[in-house]
């Protein structure tokens, strides 16, 4: 006899279909109705190439010619009916997260409560999103049909992208499982972090040090020492909730402020030095664009790029290579990026013919800099040497790669990359 018969079909965590979604409108005349399924709009505005293709394909979606959608890791399936009787078969492919990505989501949902109540409650905090780029960013979204079009996207692949975002408004998780790991999951995942996050937390801590107050009032000798300060923590703590509220200020910015305050006063206890006092107004905007993943391409980081650059009145290009240059040396390779400057002769002077040795080519010299059509070395005030890529004969310097002490290691590190 077989012992599967009869049994129940198993569930398929990673594979969700949904019927046909009704046509609507958000209230406020979007296509979606929460911050990430607009999101996820953004993306593919931002990398089509045909505005018109885009109209015609959210008129499809509105009109519902998009049939059920499938999804399942890295993909987003649908038939989407257009002029013709029979319907093309449409899908959106995009990366999904590797397990480095999905450990610090998981690591940032268990150490808020608020963070796992949200996601039960179907809500993307926007602390996770800018911690671990769920969202896609411009270019993340490859669509696919069957039709003879060959826009990017097709009005086809653009109706079912448009229809997407509304699943995301409905349930945040449909995202999750486009980038790789189903509800049932990410929840057993989060209960057993949670837990044994509990657990931690509820062992019984040493008796801290204290003098009993009656004790002090009764001592008629010198004064009794007070007990020594506490110990440091390992890291600086969470903030507050900060709720959405219309009259309040952005939450995710509410966020950031008190992290940073938290970070600093944990690096002043530990060293009795502000790592950030001897910053400029524009360096610290660099620092704070940089200790965020994504480079500014998710939702979240775009936004926090556009505010800081209009703060200080440059363009959002101008600190993403400002962000560049301080990932690969920190203040001074901010200072590499933007202050050009003569050094001595001796180790300038030896490159250009270390670096031909090696059999790069010929280097131009101007001040601190050596460049060809497309590649560029910068000596420091540090003695390290960054390297520069560039699209040929563009004099659009980005920083890549990370410095090193000898030319041909920077510029062959630039290389690797």
């Amino acid at each position: 006899m077989n012992s599967a018969r009869g049994a129940l079909p198993r569930h398929d965590d990673r594979r969700r279909s949904f019927p046909q979604v009704a046509p609507r409108e958000a209230p406020d005349g979007r296509f979606a109705a929460t911050w990430w399924g607009n999101a996820w709009v953004d993306a593919l505005e931002d990398t089509a190439l045909d505005p018109a293709r885009l109209a015609r394909g959210r008129a499809y979606a509105g009109r519902g010619h998009v049939d059920a959608i499938t999804v399942t890791p890295g993909r987003v399936v649908a038939y989407v009916h257009g002029s013709r009787p029979r319907p093309y078969r449409t899908e959106i492919r995009m990366r999904t997260l590797g397990d480095d990505g999905w450990e610090r989501f998981l690591d940032e949902a268990t150490a808020r409560p608020d963070h796992i109540a949200a996601l039960l409650d179907k809500d993307v905090p926007h602390a996770l999103e800018a911690v671990t780029g769920l969202l896609p960013a411009p270019g993340d979204l490859v669509p696919d049909c069957s039709c003879p079009d060959d826009g990017f996207p097709c009005k086809h692949a653009a109706a079912l992208c448009y229809q997407a975002a509304r699943l995301l408004d409905a349930d945040p998780f449909v995202l999750f499982l486009m980038r790789g790991r189903g509800e049932q999951e990410i929840l057993a995942e989060l209960t057993r972090r949670n837990a044994a996050r509990s657990a931690a937390e509820t062992t019984t801590a040493p008796p801290m040090p204290t003098v009993l107050a009656r004790t002090v009032l009764a001592a008629t000798g010198p004064a009794l020492p007070l007990p020594p300060p506490l110990p440091l923590p390992d890291r600086p703590g969470r903030p507050a909730v900060f709720p959405p509220d219309p009259a309040a200020p952005d939450p995710l910015a509410l966020d950031l402020l008190a992290s940073e305050a938290a970070a600093r006063a944990h690096a002043f206890l530990a060293t009795g030095q502000d790592p950030v006092a001897a910053l400029t107004p524009w360096q610290d905007a660099v620092r704070l664009a940089a200790a965020h993943p994504g480079s500014g391409l998710t939702a979240s980081t775009r936004a926090l790029y556009r505010e800081l650059a209009h703060a200080l009145d440059r363009t959002p290009t101008d600190l993403a290579r400002a962000v560049a240059a301080w990932r690969q040396g920190g203040a001074e390779g901010l200072a590499v990026l933007e202050e050009p400057w003569d050094p001595p002769a001796g180790p300038f002077d030896r490159a250009r013919p270390a670096l031909l040795a090696a059999d790069f080519p010929a280097f131009r010299p101007w001040r601190n800099r050596l460049s060809t059509r497309s590649l560029q070395l910068r000596l420091g005030r540090d003695g390290l040497w960054y390297g520069y890529e560039s699209d040929a004969d563009r004099e659009d310097w980005w920083p890549r790669g990370a410095p090193d002490p000898d030319p041909v290691g920077a510029l062959t590190d630039l290389l690797g990359h």
